[in-house]
């Protein structure tokens, strides 16, 4: 490991350390929601009501365009969800876990604008404690709050994995590998993927800990789709060496792509390429679906 011994990571991570600390520590920053689900009369639909911090760019049509619900979490929690039906002869849908600092309605408009150039719809959610979600944000809530996700598509929407496409942005790779390691689905992409909490807390860490938090390199060898990484190469809070190491572990990984000059949250400003996707209709859809 690094020059600092374990008792000063214990005491650091408020002796015992646990991952739910550690993850509180690193990961969680939920914002004021800019969203509500608004119920109708029978309350058993809901439509979605933006708030101007949601930044909408789109019209009433794409409003419309857009089903939102709520699910259960095994551990309790009522996570709201978000079905962006942006193609009708859409192939794939992508199960999009989004990244920190933002909620459902932030990323409305971007789901809309992504969904429609590369002709697939989005699924996403809010994690517990996010949005219109009620809980706390955990790493276990994490967990349970992708697997309720992935109930939901599949149960309501009738989806088939083959055609389900997992995209997870920063901590959303988390759940994302998670998943990823437990179901065989068209694909996967890691954007700016992390490898461990205590990965990007101590760069020097070489081994997984038993109270690490995201201990998402110890799964990524699990999983058996086609994985995609994406990492900017001047990446200042997920260092580029965590979007390596994803990369050289995956069994099935994909050509990556390396943003050259890119930071954390600015990747699609360094080229098309990004938001494309291409992988998803080349050479995903030709060589391995």
């Amino acid at each position: 490991m690094n020059s600092l011994s374990l008792s000063e990571l214990c005491c650091l991570f408020c002796c015992p350390p646990c991952p739910s600390r550690i993850a509180a520590k690193l990961a969680f920053l939920p914002p004021e929601p800019t969203y509500s689900l608004v119920p109708d009369e029978t309350g058993s639909k809901f439509s979605l009501h933006l708030t101007e911090r949601a930044e909408w760019q789109y019209s009433q049509r794409e409003l419309d365009c857009i089903e939102v619900f709520y699910t259960r979490t095994t551990k309790g929690n009522r996570i709201a969800c978000m079905f962006a039906k942006c193609s009708p002869n859409a192939k794939y849908t992508l199960l999009f876990s989004h990244g920190n600092a933002v909620d459902l309605g932030q990323m409305s408009s971007f789901y809309i604008g992504l969904g429609s150039r590369i002709n697939c719809n989005i699924f996403s959610y809010d994690y517990s404690g996010y949005g219109g979600s009620s809980g706390k944000p955990s790493e276990k809530n994490l967990y349970a709050d992708v697997d309720a996700a992935w109930n939901a598509l599949r149960t309501r929407f009738g989806i088939n994995p083959q055609n389900v496409v997992l995209y997870g942005q920063s901590i959303g790779t988390v759940p994302t590998i998670d998943l990823a390691s437990r179901y065989e689905v068209g694909a996967a992409v890691l954007h700016s993927p992390l490898t461990s909490g205590m990965r990007v807390a101590f760069p020097d860490t070489k081994r997984t800990w038993f109270f690490d938090a995201f201990p998402s390199i110890e799964k990524v060898p699990k999983i058996t789709s086609p994985v995609l990484v994406i990492h900017g190469t001047e990446d200042e809070v997920i260092d580029f060496s965590h979007g390596l190491q994803i990369h050289e572990r995956c069994p099935r990984a994909v050509e990556p792509l390396w943003v050259e000059g890119a930071g954390h949250n600015d990747v699609e400003l360094y080229g098309h390429q990004v938001l494309n996707i291409q992988f998803l209709q080349s050479p995903l859809g030709k060589h391995y679906v």
